[in-house]
């Protein structure tokens, strides 16, 4: 650029700058004439300041010149293609400084307009969404820009089954500033069963209004960005396959395992209702030794018809006088209660009645109190167990084979009792107290 006539000055450099325009990522150059009117040789440093200090260099930085001559030197501008760098007039200032008159500085100025660019930065994230009706997207835009922008979306479709929702739907950004808005994609209809649907659509971020018909000359036109929405079936097919298993199994129900269990079901209820055998020797459902005729049985030893097997007095049938159980026989059953003062020992019997014989599958003892000693029980001479009482509340013993207890043997029980318990009242009790009971069939021996 050519320099308009540099002003003079007694003893000072002539100096003058024309204004410059320059585009962010250009160079453009300005010159600035420097002029001696003194009468000595000055040498004059040259630097530039003010906001474009830091993209503004001076060719050469340094000149020397003999008095009444002058030199052109050139600024050179550079400014970054930055947001930084924001558009619009920014003010150029060169130091000049002469090295022998410093107090006869000069600071020369113009304006640099730095032109407008537009440059957008964005994302969309993920680029794949799964889902039955609707996908969420992240869509993250930053301006790159040295101007303020407001920014518009256009989605892009082949077809018309995706509507789309922008949040926010037209964000004002500065230069350098970023924003994330929030997209919806959904679709009109949903998939039943089959295989999923793939949808590819397209959101372009450009700028809104009067700026966007403003940028169609610049030649950066960034694609639009590619993204997909999978809209999966709402039944898959697994579900179809377990479906149709179901179905087979509960027609295989229906028929061929119904009816096998309804035969089955039938042929039990049969069995319950017939008539189940009478116990050996009765005949049409009466007992033995009384005939059709409803009277007495009159045959020897024939039992009344009064009688009950097992009662006191009576005489099991088929038995005899040999000292064995004749069969048959009643349950019974007998309790020995037995309290002992503590530091003694104390013995409970029951003693098998005459012309019987007690068969004991059960007993149980019970030691309610919590007492501390030792307990033994015997049956006739032979002794069954020896307890601890502590080790026990409620204990009890059972058998499958009878333990046969003669006439007359007993059934003892042998307690030692080291410390009385304390029963539920609270209270210590003064001394123990234990309960067995026994329990079997008691036949008689002779009829």
């Amino acid at each position: 650029m050519t320099p308009s006539p540099a002003s003079s000055g007694p003893d000072a450099p002539g100096l003058d700058i024309p204004a410059v325009t320059v585009a962010p990522g250009a160079i453009a150059t300005t010159s600035l004439t420097v002029r001696n009117n003194s009468d000595i040789v000055e040498a004059y440093s040259l630097e530039v300041v003010g906001d474009c200090a830091s993209w503004a260099t001076v060719e050469p930085p340094r000149v020397s010149l003999y008095p009444g001559t002058s030199e052109t030197v050139t600024i050179r501008l550079a400014p970054p293609r930055s947001p930084e760098i924001r558009a619009g007039d920014v003010p150029l200032g060169v130091r000049v400084l002469p090295t022998e008159h410093p107090d006869s500085v000069r600071v020369p100025e113009t304006t640099v307009h730095v032109e407008e660019f537009h440059e957008l930065d964005s994302e969309l994230a993920p680029r794949r969404r799964r889902g039955w009706l609707r996908g969420r997207y992240r869509l993250a835009v930053r301006n790159q820009g040295n101007t303020p922008v407001q920014l518009g979306f256009t989605p892009g479709q082949a077809g018309e089954e995706l509507g789309f929702a922008f949040s926010p739907a037209e964000p004002k950004l500065e230069p350098g500033e970023s924003a994330e808005v929030r997209l919806k994609v959904r679709t009109g209809r949903p998939v039943w069963f089959g295989e999923p649907v793939v949808w590819p659509f397209t959101v372009d971020p450009a700028e809104s209004g009067d700026q966007e018909e403003a940028r169609q000359d610049e030649t950066a036109v960034r694609p639009p960005l590619d993204a997909e929405f999978v809209q999966i079936p709402v039944f898959p097919k697994w579900l179809l396959a377990l479906l149709a298993a179901l179905l087979a199994l509960l027609l295989a129900w229906f028929m061929l395992v119904r009816p096998a269990v309804r035969s089955a079901a039938k042929e039990a209820a049969n069995e319950v209702v017939q008539p189940r055998p009478t116990p050996g020797g009765e005949q049409d459902g009466q007992p033995p030794g009384t005939g059709s005729g409803g009277g007495p049985d009159n045959r020897p030893g024939a039992q009344e018809p009064d009688a009950s097997p097992g009662s006191p007095g009576d005489a099991p049938p088929g038995g005899g006088g040999d000292g064995t159980a004749l069969g048959g026989g009643q349950q019974s059953s007998a309790t020995i209660d037995l309290q002992t003062s503590g530091g003694e020992t104390k013995t409970g019997t029951y003693r098998v009645p005459e012309d019987t014989v007690f068969g004991i599958t059960d007993i149980v003892v019970a030691n309610f109190q919590g007492d501390e000693g030792v307990l033994t029980i015997s049956f006739g001479d032979r002794k069954i167990t020896t307890i601890a009482l502590e080790t026990f509340r409620n204990q009890d013993y059972h058998w499958v084979t009878p333990i046969k207890i003669p006439e007359n043997a007993t059934v003892t029980v042998d307690v030692t009792c080291a410390k009385p318990g304390t029963p539920a009242t609270g209270r210590q009790a003064e001394g123990c107290h234990e309960v067995l009971n026994v329990s079997g069939v008691l036949s008689r021996t002779k009829q």
